[in-house]
């Protein structure tokens, strides 16, 4: 999140958009809420159901499945076309007058940009992003107009290219009313006046697609172009499905990158000076690249490495695609032998969940699941589909048992950034042990065989420091965690003592830091940053002295976009930065050089960047420079903006003869959503009686219509199958999904919960049994959101 829960306070427009917040997202509610109820404020609701949100909301939006982006684009053509945009904004804080390449171009009967290649590799299509970049004169500088006429110029290149998502294109498109959607524009672009604050909220609804980075920009874009970043109020702001995921993403849970987001490794660059240069631009906040990294390496092995050794013990992507979905396909292929899933139960929430379990019957020697209960990820041969015994399957499976967080101490990172210790409320039974716990313990034998029995490169683990600066004199299961967030927060290797902030971070070996993004949060001790709980008496809700905040405390990212260019605050009654009597003052962390005065860095408002600027066109994508909206991989309906276009050319295609084409009978549009009463994929509250009694078992929503003409009734058990396979469970015969019209034809739309699988106290199909894997080019986050199938009573 660009902001936080209680910045929604200074909202005036929300949209709720791939997100069902009051249903999923309750705390957001509470702000929303008070926003309503102080000042007025409305709620948008986009959704294909008339869910709980759209129940309370000022303006339900339904849209087909799959089209988020296609409203996007309607909302960014009707600011651009209705000068409802944020002009002095736009023409200071983004690159909306920068000049781009004059060889670029778009193709509008195919839906691609120039650089278009066939990547057989991938099964897909890539691009040559030379085009797509800037202008520079001979000294480098970057080109512009700042009147922003000249047809190279960012903005004038939008306007062409968004003239398309007009209302009537794209009501065809989404199958929602004209009335609806100029309704929404309208509200929501009101936000573009000065003083005014939009709020755009989003979750998986918005992420899970073959275009789902796509969708993210068009939010983000259409903010930019309002005006609503870095204000109270504003932002783009994702809601996060679990407590800790913010802080799962920031320590590097996933592959492709390292504590903080740095890049992983590459076998490319196989020397330190290799990774530097090629991660380290020459302008922008990540020319500290080299301070973070440096620091993190000596975080990894201290005095018992050089930074140079350090960085070759570190493993290297090799070039393939390590992502969720190539990973299961590399283990049906047989490369994949061994499996750890921590926390993790991807037989019910990954996509085409049924490979999974048979790749993992027939392919893996041996599998760990560290978890409070046998998951289905774990007791995979017992699905209904299977039924094996133990003694038929190869796989050998290990269970590890852990505890819930309320049965440690430590932080967690909510989705609006800020770091809050948790203490622990009771100690878990029987032999659970913390993640950390079992992390320790595990890294520790695995050294100590090492140690006694070599191995072909055991440097890497035998030099780690875990076991000296964690656990040395303690219980072989004990760790200190108190060093732990030392380590994480950053100090001095020389003296030992805590750095402030990873402003203190240097490049050359002398400070360590686990993740330079959290340096301050731990830095004192006696009273750390993340175990404060100070409420603010007065000012806009930032309350500085709760948590701590990544980066440096700082509660509304890009800040200095909240004042004109002179430091005159958009909005005096909620200001967050401004400049008074010769020197800046804030309601939070500056987030720019506030020693600078206030012309001079308006200039670089968006301090990550290479230009400084708020990128409007990006070449920072792999598949579009600009937000577009591209169909499903699985779509029944042709493309209307672009006649040759499908789904996302870029997106790569791992399973062809699992996708189906339109017109192979599959014409019903799936999507998967959550429910209040469960979590996630069902394993801890599927043995809770009190939510089974709550929400006791799978179920299917199915439009009136649709019932009527397939014969079924409220409570049947009905079988909902795709290309990928079949599934039974209860319909659910509901008003809250409507018939719609897209493109001259009527389509209907089938919603489930993902919830359940065949373990626990409520057992159920699960509903990624039909899902596909494909997934978005720049993520590879599978398109669970909108598929094709067809249902039939049993």
């Amino acid at each position: 999140m660009t902001n936080h829960w209680n910045d929604y306070q200074h909202s005036d427009v929300f949209i709720a958009i791939g997100g069902n917040t009051a249903e999923n997202h309750p705390v957001s509610m509470r702000w929303i809420e008070k926003a309503r109820e102080e000042k007025g404020a409305k709620l948008i609701c986009v959704d294909p159901r008339y869910c709980r949100t759209a129940a309370v909301s000022d303006l339900w939006v339904p849209l087909r499945p799959g089209t988020n982006s296609a409203f996007m684009g309607y909302l960014i053509h009707y600011a651009l076309e209705n000068e409802k945009y944020h002009h002095e904004y736009v023409l200071n804080y983004t690159n909306a007058s920068y000049l781009i390449n004059e060889d670029f171009y778009f193709d509008e009967n195919e839906g691609v940009f120039s650089g278009i290649e066939e990547d057989p590799a991938r099964n897909a299509h890539s691009y040559d992003q030379s085009t797509w970049q800037y202008q520079t004169d001979g000294e480098g500088n970057v080109l512009k107009d700042e009147t922003l006429q000249d047809p190279n110029c960012v903005f004038q290149i939008m306007k062409d290219f968004y003239k398309k998502y007009n209302v009537d294109n794209i009501s065809e498109i989404t199958g929602c009313p004209e009335d609806t959607l100029k309704e929404a524009a309208e509200m929501f672009c009101s936000t573009g006046e000065p003083g005014k604050a939009g709020n755009i909220l989003y979750a998986m609804g918005i992420t899970q697609f073959t275009h789902g980075a796509q969708n993210v920009r068009g939010i983000a874009v259409l903010q930019l172009l309002l005006g609503n970043m870095g204000i109270a109020g504003g932002g783009v702001n994702a809601q996060r499905g679990q407590s800790n995921v913010q802080g799962a993403t920031d320590m590097a849970i996933l592959y492709h990158i390292l504590p903080g987001y740095l890049g992983t490794p590459q076998e490319v660059h196989p020397e330190l000076d290799d990774y530097l240069e090629a991660n380290t631009p020459e302008s922008g906040w990540w020319v500290n690249t080299p301070k973070y990294m440096n620091s993190l390496l000596k975080a990894f092995y201290g005095d018992n490495a050089t930074l140079e050794e350090a960085y070759r013990y570190l493993p290297k992507l090799d070039g393939k695609d390590h992502s969720h979905i190539a990973m299961y396909k590399l283990m049906g292929e047989g490369e994949v032998k061994g499996m750890i899933c921590w926390a993790d139960n991807p037989v019910v929430s990954g996509p085409t969940t049924g490979d999974k379990r048979r790749y993992q019957a027939e392919q893996l020697d041996w599998f760990v699941s560290i978890d409070v209960v046998e998951n289905e990820s774990a007791a995979f041969w017992k699905a209904p589909d299977m039924e094996l015994e133990p003694s038929e399957i190869r796989t050998e499976v290990f269970i590890l048992p852990a505890t819930i967080g309320y049965e440690r101490d430590g932080t967690k990172a909510n989705s609006g950034r800020w770091i809050q210790w948790q203490w622990k409320a009771q100690d878990p039974p029987g032999e659970a042990k913390s993640d950390l716990q079992i992390a320790y313990m595990l890294f520790k034998r695995l050294q100590e065989l090492y140690l006694e029995e070599g191995g072909a490169t055991p440097d890497p683990i035998t030099k780690l420091t875990w076991v000296e600066d964690y656990g040395k004199d303690l219980d072989e299961d004990q760790v200190d965690l108190y060093k732990v967030c030392r380590k994480v927060n950053g100090y001095y290797l020389g003296d030992g003592s805590l750095v402030e902030n990873f402003v203190s971070l240097e490049d050359d070996g002398s400070t360590a830091c686990g993740n330079w993004l959290y340096s301050g949060y731990y830095n004192d001790p006696e009273n750390p940053n993340c175990k404060r709980r100070e409420r603010e008496k007065e000012g806009i809700g930032a309350n500085l002295n709760w948590a701590y905040s990544w980066p440096l405390n700082r509660r509304i990212v890009y800040n200095r976009c909240a004042a004109d260019p002179q430091g005159r605050p958009w909005n005096p009654e909620a200001p967050v930065v401004w400049w008074e009597n010769g020197e800046f003052k804030a309601n939070d962390v500056p987030d720019f050089n506030a020693d600078l005065p206030p012309e001079e860095s308006a200039e670089t408002p968006f301090i990550m960047l290479p230009e400084g600027q708020g990128r409007l066109f990006s070449s920072g994508v792999n598949d579009s420079p600009l937000p577009i909206h591209y169909e499903p991989a699985e779509s029944p309906v042709e493309h209307v903006l672009y006649p040759n276009a499908t789904h996302n050319p870029v997106s790569q295609v791992f399973y062809p003869e699992k996708l189906a084409d339109r017109g192979e009978g599959y014409d019903v549009i799936i999507t998967t959503y959550r429910v209040t009463e469960h979590y996630q994929s069902g394993s801890l509250t599927r043995n809770m009686p009190w939510l089974n009694e709550m929400m006791p078992e799978m179920f299917v929503e199915v439009n009136e219509d649709l019932a009527e003409e397939e014969g079924i009734e409220n409570g049947d058990m009905v079988e909902v199958e795709s290309i990928r396979g079949k599934i039974q469970a209860k319909a659910c015969v509901t008003k809250r999904i409507k018939r719609l019209e897209s493109n001259g034809k009527v389509y209907d739309i089938i919603g489930m919960p993902f919830h359940w699988g065949h373990k626990g106290l409520s057992t159920g199909a699960s509903a990624n049994d039909l899902s596909p894997s494909i997934g978005d080019p720049n993520t590879t986050i599978p398109e669970s959101k909108a598929f094709l199938g067809k249902i039939k009573k049993v």
